[in-house]
C-alpha cells in the first residue's frame, strides 16, 4: 500500500512540475502514473549501474555528477513513455532537482501519517 501511495504521489509531482516548467509535458493523468512507475523501475535497475559506470568522473565531481545521471534518466523516461516530453537535458536536470524536492515533502508528509 506504502508503495502504490508513493508513486500516486511522485506522480502528483510530475503532473505539477510538468504545469511549471515549460519544457517539460504530460498529456494526462494516466500518463503521469505510467512515467512515475517507469522513473522508479529505472532507478531501480539503470541507474545503479550508471553510477558504478560513471564513479571516477562521479568522484572527480565530488558528486555532481550524479545531477546528469538523474537528468539522463529522466531523458530515458522521455524515450520510453508517450505523452511525456522533455525538451532537453537541462529541462530534465531541472525536473530531476524539483521533482527529488517535491518528492521529499510529499513523502515526509506520509511519514507523518504512518508514523501515527
Amino acid at each position: 500500500m506504502n508503495t502504490i501511495l508513493r508513486v500516486l504521489l511522485t506522480a502528483l509531482a510530475v503532473v505539477v512540475i510538468a504545469k511549471i516548467l515549460p519544457g517539460v509535458s504530460v498529456d494526462s493523468y494516466p500518463t503521469a502514473i505510467l512515467v512515475a512507475v517507469v522513473l522508479a523501475l529505472l532507478n531501480l535497475i539503470v541507474k545503479p549501474i550508471l553510477v558504478i559506470l560513471t564513479l571516477p568522473i562521479t568522484i572527480i565531481t565530488l558528486g555532481l555528477f550524479l545531477l546528469i545521471i538523474n537528468a539522463v534518466v529522466i531523458l530515458i523516461t522521455d524515450s520510453l513513455v508517450s505523452g511525456f516530453q522533455v525538451e532537453n537535458i537541462w529541462w530534465a536536470l531541472l525536473f530531476s532537482l524539483l521533482l527529488s524536492f517535491l518528492q521529499s515533502i510529499l513523502h515526509s508528509f506520509l511519514k507523518e501519517n504512518t508514523e501515527r
